[in-house]
Protein backbone atom coordinates (compact mmCIF):
# COMPACT_ATOMS: atom_id res chain seq x y z
CA UNK A 1 0.00 0.00 0.00
CA UNK A 2 1.40 3.35 -1.04
CA UNK A 3 0.68 6.42 1.05
CA UNK A 4 0.93 10.01 -0.12
CA UNK A 5 0.42 13.17 1.92
CA UNK A 6 -0.89 16.40 0.47
CA UNK A 7 -1.40 19.43 2.70
CA UNK A 8 -2.91 22.88 2.35
CA UNK A 9 -3.92 25.60 4.75
CA UNK A 10 -6.77 28.06 4.39
CA UNK A 11 -8.13 30.93 6.44
CA UNK A 12 -11.62 32.25 5.71
CA UNK A 13 -12.94 35.37 7.41
CA UNK A 14 -16.59 36.45 7.34
CA UNK A 15 -18.14 39.60 8.80
CA UNK A 16 -19.49 37.75 11.84
CA UNK A 17 -17.31 34.70 12.37
CA UNK A 18 -13.71 33.83 11.71
CA UNK A 19 -13.27 30.26 10.52
CA UNK A 20 -9.86 28.66 10.38
CA UNK A 21 -9.64 25.56 8.22
CA UNK A 22 -6.72 23.20 7.76
CA UNK A 23 -6.78 20.50 5.11
CA UNK A 24 -4.60 17.46 4.69
CA UNK A 25 -4.99 14.51 2.35
CA UNK A 26 -3.98 10.99 3.26
CA UNK A 27 -4.20 8.50 0.42
CA UNK A 28 -5.22 4.94 1.12
CA UNK A 29 -6.06 5.27 -2.12
CA UNK A 30 -7.27 8.63 -0.76
CA UNK A 31 -8.63 9.89 2.53
CA UNK A 32 -8.78 13.62 3.22
CA UNK A 33 -9.12 15.01 6.73
CA UNK A 34 -10.25 18.59 7.37
CA UNK A 35 -9.80 20.27 10.76
CA UNK A 36 -12.10 23.20 11.59
CA UNK A 37 -12.10 25.83 14.31
CA UNK A 38 -15.10 24.22 16.03
CA UNK A 39 -12.82 21.39 17.19
CA UNK A 40 -14.36 18.94 14.71
CA UNK A 41 -12.75 17.30 11.70
CA UNK A 42 -14.34 16.38 8.38
CA UNK A 43 -13.00 13.23 6.76
CA UNK A 44 -13.41 12.73 3.02
CA UNK A 45 -12.31 9.25 1.98
CA UNK A 46 -11.88 7.92 -1.53
CA UNK A 47 -10.74 4.33 -1.82
CA UNK A 48 -10.89 1.22 -3.98
CA UNK A 49 -10.26 -1.16 -1.08
CA UNK A 50 -12.99 -3.80 -0.83
CA UNK A 51 -13.20 -3.58 2.98
CA UNK A 52 -15.13 -0.28 2.72
CA UNK A 53 -18.81 -0.06 1.87
CA UNK A 54 -18.40 2.60 -0.82
CA UNK A 55 -15.66 4.26 -2.82
CA UNK A 56 -16.25 7.75 -1.38
CA UNK A 57 -17.72 8.96 1.90
CA UNK A 58 -17.52 11.97 4.23
CA UNK A 59 -17.80 12.01 8.02
CA UNK A 60 -17.22 14.53 10.83
CA UNK A 61 -15.13 13.76 13.89
CA UNK A 62 -14.31 15.56 17.14
CA UNK A 63 -10.86 15.46 18.69
CA UNK A 64 -12.24 13.22 21.46
CA UNK A 65 -13.17 10.72 18.73
CA UNK A 66 -9.49 10.43 17.81
CA UNK A 67 -8.66 9.75 21.46
CA UNK A 68 -11.51 7.26 21.62
CA UNK A 69 -10.14 5.45 18.57
CA UNK A 70 -6.76 5.11 20.25
CA UNK A 71 -8.39 3.80 23.43
CA UNK A 72 -10.24 1.09 21.48
CA UNK A 73 -7.20 0.07 19.45
CA UNK A 74 -4.96 0.03 22.50
CA UNK A 75 -7.39 -2.11 24.47
CA UNK A 76 -7.59 -4.73 21.71
CA UNK A 77 -4.08 -4.76 20.22
CA UNK A 78 -1.53 -3.48 22.76
CA UNK A 79 -1.76 -6.59 24.93
CA UNK A 80 -0.82 -8.69 21.91
CA UNK A 81 2.44 -6.80 21.41
CA UNK A 82 1.37 -4.40 18.66
CA UNK A 83 2.67 -0.84 18.53
CA UNK A 84 -0.49 1.28 18.70
CA UNK A 85 0.32 4.83 17.48
CA UNK A 86 -0.28 7.39 20.26
CA UNK A 87 -2.79 10.22 19.81
CA UNK A 88 -1.73 13.86 19.46
CA UNK A 89 -1.67 16.10 22.49
CA UNK A 90 -4.70 18.06 23.62
CA UNK A 91 -4.16 21.74 24.36
CA UNK A 92 -6.94 23.29 26.43
CA UNK A 93 -5.54 26.81 25.97
CA UNK A 94 -5.23 26.41 22.20
CA UNK A 95 -8.73 25.02 21.77
CA UNK A 96 -10.20 27.77 23.96
CA UNK A 97 -8.70 30.48 21.73
CA UNK A 98 -10.07 28.81 18.61
CA UNK A 99 -13.54 28.13 20.01
CA UNK A 100 -14.10 31.72 21.14
CA UNK A 101 -12.87 33.00 17.76
CA UNK A 102 -10.05 35.03 19.29
CA UNK A 103 -8.14 36.76 16.51
CA UNK A 104 -4.68 35.70 17.54
CA UNK A 105 -1.88 34.42 15.28
CA UNK A 106 -1.32 31.67 17.84
CA UNK A 107 -4.83 30.37 17.05
CA UNK A 108 -3.88 29.80 13.42
CA UNK A 109 -0.61 28.21 14.54
CA UNK A 110 -2.54 25.91 16.87
CA UNK A 111 -4.89 24.79 14.10
CA UNK A 112 -1.96 24.06 11.80
CA UNK A 113 -0.19 22.17 14.58
CA UNK A 114 -3.33 20.18 15.36
CA UNK A 115 -3.86 19.41 11.67
CA UNK A 116 -0.33 18.11 11.27
CA UNK A 117 -0.58 16.01 14.44
CA UNK A 118 -3.86 14.43 13.35
CA UNK A 119 -2.39 13.80 9.93
CA UNK A 120 0.58 11.95 11.39
CA UNK A 121 -1.65 10.00 13.77
CA UNK A 122 -4.05 8.82 11.05
CA UNK A 123 -1.15 8.12 8.72
CA UNK A 124 0.39 5.75 11.25
CA UNK A 125 -2.90 4.05 12.03
CA UNK A 126 -3.85 3.28 8.41
CA UNK A 127 -0.24 2.40 7.57
CA UNK A 128 -0.39 -0.42 10.12
CA UNK A 129 -1.55 -3.58 8.28
CA UNK A 130 -3.33 -5.01 11.32
CA UNK A 131 -4.90 -1.79 12.56
CA UNK A 132 -6.26 -0.95 9.11
CA UNK A 133 -8.26 -4.19 9.22
CA UNK A 134 -9.78 -3.30 12.60
CA UNK A 135 -13.56 -2.67 12.46
CA UNK A 136 -13.19 0.40 14.70
CA UNK A 137 -10.82 2.01 12.18
CA UNK A 138 -13.21 1.38 9.32
CA UNK A 139 -16.08 2.68 11.46
CA UNK A 140 -14.07 5.78 12.31
CA UNK A 141 -13.47 6.47 8.62
CA UNK A 142 -16.92 5.79 7.21
CA UNK A 143 -19.65 5.78 9.88
CA UNK A 144 -21.61 9.04 9.87
CA UNK A 145 -21.91 9.36 13.66
CA UNK A 146 -19.95 7.78 16.49
CA UNK A 147 -20.98 7.42 20.14
CA UNK A 148 -19.50 10.25 22.20
CA UNK A 149 -16.08 9.16 23.43
CA UNK A 150 -15.77 9.23 27.22
CA UNK A 151 -12.91 8.72 29.69
CA UNK A 152 -10.38 10.16 27.25
CA UNK A 153 -8.95 12.78 29.63
CA UNK A 154 -6.11 10.48 30.68
CA UNK A 155 -5.15 9.97 27.03
CA UNK A 156 -4.65 13.64 26.24
CA UNK A 157 -1.49 15.65 26.57
CA UNK A 158 0.93 14.53 29.24
CA UNK A 159 -1.64 11.98 30.43
CA UNK A 160 -0.52 9.56 27.73
CA UNK A 161 3.14 9.75 28.78
CA UNK A 162 2.14 9.34 32.44
CA UNK A 163 0.13 6.26 31.51
CA UNK A 164 3.09 4.74 29.63
CA UNK A 165 5.48 5.54 32.49
CA UNK A 166 3.06 4.05 35.01
CA UNK A 167 2.85 0.82 33.01
CA UNK A 168 6.63 0.71 32.73
CA UNK A 169 6.98 1.21 36.51
CA UNK A 170 4.52 -1.62 37.09
CA UNK A 171 6.66 -3.93 34.95
CA UNK A 172 9.83 -2.88 36.75
CA UNK A 173 8.23 -3.79 40.11
CA UNK A 174 7.52 -7.40 39.10
CA UNK A 175 8.50 -9.89 41.75
CA UNK A 176 10.49 -12.02 39.29
CA UNK A 177 13.13 -10.36 37.15
CA UNK A 178 13.09 -11.58 33.58
CA UNK A 179 16.11 -13.57 32.49
CA UNK A 180 16.22 -12.57 28.84
CA UNK A 181 17.00 -15.58 26.68
CA UNK A 182 16.99 -13.64 23.41
CA UNK A 183 19.76 -11.04 23.14
CA UNK A 184 17.91 -9.32 20.27
CA UNK A 185 15.11 -8.11 22.56
CA UNK A 186 17.55 -6.90 25.18
CA UNK A 187 19.58 -4.92 22.65
CA UNK A 188 16.52 -3.41 20.97
CA UNK A 189 15.00 -2.33 24.28
CA UNK A 190 18.28 -0.68 25.27
CA UNK A 191 18.35 1.13 21.91
CA UNK A 192 14.79 2.39 22.37
CA UNK A 193 15.44 3.57 25.94
CA UNK A 194 18.69 5.25 24.94
CA UNK A 195 17.05 6.99 21.98
CA UNK A 196 14.18 8.11 24.20
CA UNK A 197 16.57 9.70 26.69
CA UNK A 198 18.58 11.43 23.99
CA UNK A 199 15.48 12.79 22.24
CA UNK A 200 14.10 14.12 25.52
CA UNK A 201 17.33 16.03 26.06
CA UNK A 202 17.29 17.27 22.48
CA UNK A 203 13.64 18.32 22.80
CA UNK A 204 14.46 20.37 25.91
CA UNK A 205 17.29 22.10 24.05
CA UNK A 206 15.12 22.82 21.01
CA UNK A 207 12.41 24.30 23.22
CA UNK A 208 15.06 26.48 24.84
CA UNK A 209 16.24 27.56 21.38
CA UNK A 210 12.67 28.42 20.35
CA UNK A 211 12.16 30.51 23.49
CA UNK A 212 15.48 32.25 22.87
CA UNK A 213 14.46 33.14 19.31
CA UNK A 214 11.10 34.44 20.53
CA UNK A 215 12.80 36.64 23.12
CA UNK A 216 15.23 37.83 20.47
CA UNK A 217 12.30 38.69 18.22
CA UNK A 218 10.60 40.71 20.96
CA UNK A 219 13.80 42.57 21.84
CA UNK A 220 14.49 43.29 18.16
CA UNK A 221 10.97 44.67 17.75
CA UNK A 222 11.47 46.95 20.74
CA UNK A 223 14.80 48.13 19.35
CA UNK A 224 13.25 48.77 15.92
CA UNK A 225 10.48 50.81 17.51
CA UNK A 226 12.98 52.86 19.55
CA UNK A 227 15.12 53.56 16.48
CA UNK A 228 12.03 54.59 14.51
CA UNK A 229 10.98 57.01 17.25
CA UNK A 230 14.50 58.37 17.42
CA UNK A 231 14.57 58.89 13.65
CA UNK A 232 11.25 60.73 13.65
CA UNK A 233 12.50 63.15 16.29
CA UNK A 234 15.88 63.81 14.64
CA UNK A 235 16.32 67.24 13.03
CA UNK A 236 19.15 66.16 10.75
CA UNK A 237 17.47 64.89 7.60
CA UNK A 238 20.24 62.51 6.57
CA UNK A 239 20.52 61.01 10.06
CA UNK A 240 16.74 60.77 10.35
CA UNK A 241 16.57 58.90 7.02
CA UNK A 242 19.36 56.55 8.10
CA UNK A 243 17.63 55.79 11.39
CA UNK A 244 14.33 55.12 9.61
CA UNK A 245 16.05 52.73 7.24
CA UNK A 246 17.73 51.00 10.19
CA UNK A 247 14.31 50.62 11.86
CA UNK A 248 12.97 48.98 8.69
CA UNK A 249 15.92 46.57 8.63
CA UNK A 250 15.33 45.69 12.29
CA UNK A 251 11.64 45.08 11.54
CA UNK A 252 12.63 42.57 8.85
CA UNK A 253 15.12 40.95 11.22
CA UNK A 254 12.40 40.72 13.86
CA UNK A 255 10.16 38.91 11.37
CA UNK A 256 13.05 36.61 10.48
CA UNK A 257 13.47 35.67 14.15
CA UNK A 258 9.74 34.95 14.35
CA UNK A 259 9.89 32.73 11.28
CA UNK A 260 12.94 30.90 12.61
CA UNK A 261 11.23 30.30 15.97
CA UNK A 262 8.13 29.01 14.18
CA UNK A 263 10.15 26.70 11.94
CA UNK A 264 12.16 25.37 14.87
CA UNK A 265 8.92 24.72 16.70
CA UNK A 266 6.97 23.00 13.93
CA UNK A 267 9.85 21.16 12.28
CA UNK A 268 11.82 20.08 15.32
CA UNK A 269 10.06 20.61 18.67
CA UNK A 270 6.64 19.29 17.61
CA UNK A 271 8.04 16.35 15.67
CA UNK A 272 10.45 15.48 18.47
CA UNK A 273 7.59 15.46 20.99
CA UNK A 274 5.54 13.32 18.62
CA UNK A 275 8.43 10.92 18.13
CA UNK A 276 8.99 10.67 21.90
CA UNK A 277 5.34 9.63 22.34
CA UNK A 278 5.78 7.05 19.58
CA UNK A 279 8.86 5.64 21.33
CA UNK A 280 6.68 5.36 24.45
CA UNK A 281 4.34 3.11 22.45
CA UNK A 282 7.33 1.01 21.35
CA UNK A 283 8.43 0.65 24.97
CA UNK A 284 4.87 -0.36 25.84
CA UNK A 285 5.01 -3.35 23.47
CA UNK A 286 8.18 -4.56 25.23
CA UNK A 287 6.32 -4.16 28.52
CA UNK A 288 3.47 -6.33 27.20
CA UNK A 289 5.96 -9.04 26.31
CA UNK A 290 7.39 -8.88 29.82
CA UNK A 291 3.87 -9.13 31.30
CA UNK A 292 3.22 -12.22 29.17
CA UNK A 293 6.44 -13.72 30.48
CA UNK A 294 5.39 -12.87 34.05
CA UNK A 295 2.05 -14.67 33.61
CA UNK A 296 3.92 -17.71 32.34
CA UNK A 297 6.31 -17.67 35.31
CA UNK A 298 3.48 -17.18 37.81
CA UNK A 299 1.67 -20.17 36.32
CA UNK A 300 4.82 -22.29 36.59
CA UNK A 301 5.24 -21.30 40.24
CA UNK A 302 1.61 -22.14 40.95
CA UNK A 303 2.02 -25.50 39.20
CA UNK A 304 5.03 -26.24 41.36
CA UNK A 305 3.02 -25.42 44.49
CA UNK A 306 0.20 -27.73 43.37
CA UNK A 307 2.67 -30.56 42.84
CA UNK A 308 4.14 -29.96 46.28
CA UNK A 309 0.62 -30.07 47.72
CA UNK A 310 0.03 -33.41 45.97
CA UNK A 311 3.27 -34.80 47.42
CA UNK A 312 2.26 -33.71 50.93
CA UNK A 313 -1.14 -35.37 50.56
CA UNK A 314 0.51 -38.59 49.40
CA UNK A 315 2.90 -38.46 52.35
CA UNK A 316 0.04 -37.75 54.79
CA UNK A 317 -2.08 -40.52 53.17
CA UNK A 318 -5.14 -38.33 52.48
CA UNK A 319 -6.74 -39.93 49.42
CA UNK A 320 -9.97 -37.90 49.82
CA UNK A 321 -8.15 -34.69 48.73
CA UNK A 322 -5.72 -36.33 46.34
CA UNK A 323 -8.02 -36.34 43.30
CA UNK A 324 -8.72 -32.62 43.67
CA UNK A 325 -4.99 -31.96 43.84
CA UNK A 326 -4.45 -34.02 40.66
CA UNK A 327 -7.21 -32.10 38.87
CA UNK A 328 -5.64 -28.80 39.87
CA UNK A 329 -2.26 -29.98 38.57
CA UNK A 330 -3.83 -30.83 35.20
CA UNK A 331 -5.52 -27.40 35.14
CA UNK A 332 -2.30 -25.52 35.85
CA UNK A 333 -0.30 -27.63 33.40
CA UNK A 334 -2.75 -26.48 30.72
CA UNK A 335 -2.37 -22.87 31.86
CA UNK A 336 1.43 -23.11 31.77
CA UNK A 337 1.29 -24.39 28.19
CA UNK A 338 -1.23 -21.69 27.25
CA UNK A 339 0.81 -18.84 28.77
CA UNK A 340 4.01 -20.17 27.20
CA UNK A 341 2.34 -20.12 23.76
CA UNK A 342 1.04 -16.61 24.44
CA UNK A 343 4.53 -15.44 25.40
CA UNK A 344 6.00 -16.89 22.22
CA UNK A 345 3.22 -15.32 20.14
CA UNK A 346 3.66 -11.90 21.76
CA UNK A 347 7.43 -12.16 21.34
CA UNK A 348 7.05 -12.89 17.63
CA UNK A 349 4.64 -9.95 17.25
CA UNK A 350 6.94 -7.56 19.12
CA UNK A 351 9.87 -8.59 16.93
CA UNK A 352 7.87 -7.92 13.75
CA UNK A 353 6.54 -4.63 15.12
CA UNK A 354 9.97 -3.30 16.08
CA UNK A 355 11.41 -4.23 12.68
CA UNK A 356 8.45 -2.55 10.96
CA UNK A 357 8.94 0.51 13.19
CA UNK A 358 12.62 0.77 12.29
CA UNK A 359 11.88 0.48 8.58
CA UNK A 360 9.12 3.09 8.85
CA UNK A 361 11.36 5.53 10.69
CA UNK A 362 13.83 5.45 7.83
CA UNK A 363 11.18 7.30 5.82
CA UNK A 364 10.09 9.56 8.67
CA UNK A 365 10.12 13.26 7.92
CA UNK A 366 12.05 13.99 11.13
CA UNK A 367 14.92 11.83 9.91
CA UNK A 368 14.79 13.58 6.56
CA UNK A 369 15.14 16.97 8.24
CA UNK A 370 18.20 15.82 10.16
CA UNK A 371 19.72 14.26 7.04
CA UNK A 372 19.22 17.56 5.21
CA UNK A 373 21.01 19.34 8.05
CA UNK A 374 24.05 17.04 8.03
CA UNK A 375 25.81 18.76 5.08
CA UNK A 376 25.53 22.09 6.89
CA UNK A 377 26.93 20.57 10.07
CA UNK A 378 29.82 18.98 8.20
CA UNK A 379 30.55 22.28 6.44
CA UNK A 380 30.87 23.99 9.84
CA UNK A 381 33.22 21.26 11.05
Amino acid sequence: MHLCLLCSFHMMVSCRLQTIQAVCCLLLDCAAYTCHSNAASASLTQTSLSMFRSKQFTVRRRFSDFLGLYEKLSEKHAQNGYIVPPPPEKSILGMTKVKVGKEDPSSAEFVERRRAALERYLHRVVSHPSLLQDPDVREFLEKEELPRAVSTQALSGAGFLKMINKATDAVSKMTIKMNESDVWFEEKLQEVESEDQQLRKLHAMVESLVNHRKELSVNTAMFAKSVAMLGSSEDNTALSRALSQLAEVEDRIEQLHQDQASNDFFIFAELLADYIRLLGAVRACFDQRMKAWQRWQDAQNMLQKKRETEAKLLWANKPDKLQQAKDEIVEWEAKVSQYEREFERVSATVRKEVIRFEVGMQHDCLIKYWEAFLPEAKAIA
